[in-house]
């Protein structure tokens, strides 16, 4: 008779990634306030202990599973894009898969909203803010400063540009969030158009 193979180990950073997918999944669900421990660790099939363990208490959950989701729909956007692309299309393009995100990845965009209006310090302040996007500001930038050297774009403050590109990117996830029945396709082209018209450099005239 053969004796039974003992179950395989799974390793630390497999069940961290298991208890934030559930995490995600129960935020997305059940708000905030609805995200127990203990919901969470049976929605990842672990012992509420094993959730403490790793992550020491719900704070500390929330505000892991906010950066990495962060990184993740980031990651997702840049995984769309042909780099070699001259700057402006590459931009529209970025523009169109952060719409599709709306689609793609509801519950990771309603965890983050729910995660970002309501960790706080213990003196109500924000425990998340602008700091968060620093990465994705210098990506940003880089992009920008390669247009720049490539002609294709203007001069202009590369950081004003990345804070104002984020912040119509955000608002549009927001609105497609709260109008559902708003072609994303049309917002993202028309929000492409503006930045693109806004920051490109004007082709002159071949006489």
């Amino acid at each position: 008779m053969t004796a039974p193979r003992p179950r395989r180990r799974l390793s630390e950073d497999v069940r961290r990634r298991q208890i934030i997918n559930a995490t995600v999944a129960v935020v997305a669900e059940l708000g905030y306030e609805g995200a127990s421990l203990a919901r969470i660790a049976e929605r990842a099939e672990v012992s509420k202990g094993l959730v403490s363990h790793y992550f020491t208490d719900k704070d500390r959950l929330m505000e892991t599973v906010a950066r990495t989701t962060l990184v993740t729909l980031r990651q997702t956007i840049a995984d769309a894009l042909v780099l070699d692309d001259p700057v402006p299309d590459i931009i529209r393009a970025a523009i169109h898969s952060a719409a599709r995100l709306s689609v793609t990845h509801q519950a990771e965009l309603e965890a983050l909203r729910q995660i970002s209006i309501n960790l706080r310090e213990a003196d109500g302040t924000l425990r998340l803010g602008l700091a968060e996007y620093e990465e994705t500001y210098q990506g940003q930038e880089a992009l920008f400063r390669r247009g720049q050297d490539e002609g294709t774009l203007r001069d202009f403050d590369t950081r004003v540009m990345a804070v104002t590109y984020q912040g119509a990117i955000d608002t549009m996830l927001t609105y497609l969030h709260e109008h559902p029945e708003t072609d994303a396709h049309h917002y993202a082209d028309a929000l492409a158009d503006l930045l693109t018209a806004a920051i490109a450099r004007p082709r002159r005239e071949v006489s």
